[in-house]
């Protein structure tokens, strides 16, 4: 089905922007609090260790969104940068367990406090449904992308909202 140019939807551009802007925005608020030092791949496995630490190589992939490859060499600057562990897991000898080091958890509180101010931000003028909503749509469509993106949409989804 080909669509015309007004017919588009904008749903992925606008994620898109959201994505870049919120990265930005969580930046600024970092630097505002003292931490201005963190390149922003690093942030993000620290942030997700902060929410989860001690998980495998492929769960913060999965959690990060960041391929396997550019992550390991990533894990490693941090490891020299004294930022994280890497450590064989007790259970299974051939996996990686990726864990903070002390200096790491000690940003937790601040952490925690930007986590809560972007959401503040982020929701700012939404009621409760409308949020509920929003992210179930937005599950929706991370299960569809996740799902094999590459069936073409049936046309009465594409155009039951005009």
């Amino acid at each position: 089905m080909n669509l015309s140019r007004d017919e588009r939807r904008r749903g992925g551009v606008l994620v898109n922007r959201i994505s870049k802007l919120s990265a930005r925005v969580f930046q600024e608020l970092l630097e505002s609090r003292g931490i201005d030092s963190l390149p922003p791949g690093q942030g993000r496995i620290l942030f997700t260790l902060l929410g989860k630490d001690g998980i495998t190589l492929k769960e913060l992939a999965i959690r990060t969104g960041l391929d396997k490859s550019g992550l390991s060499l990533t894990l490693r600057r941090m490891e020299k940068a004294g930022t994280v562990r890497l450590e064989t897991s007790q259970e299974d000898g051939r996996s990686i367990q990726i864990r903070l080091t002390e200096q790491a958890q000690g940003m937790r509180a601040i952490h925690e406090a930007v986590s809560e101010e972007m959401v503040q931000i982020f929701y700012r003028g939404f009621t409760g449904e409308e949020i509920d909503f929003l992210e179930k749509s937005l599950e929706r469509i991370l299960g569809n992308l996740e799902g094999g993106g590459v069936r073409p949409a049936e046309p009465d989804v594409l155009n039951s909202q005009k």
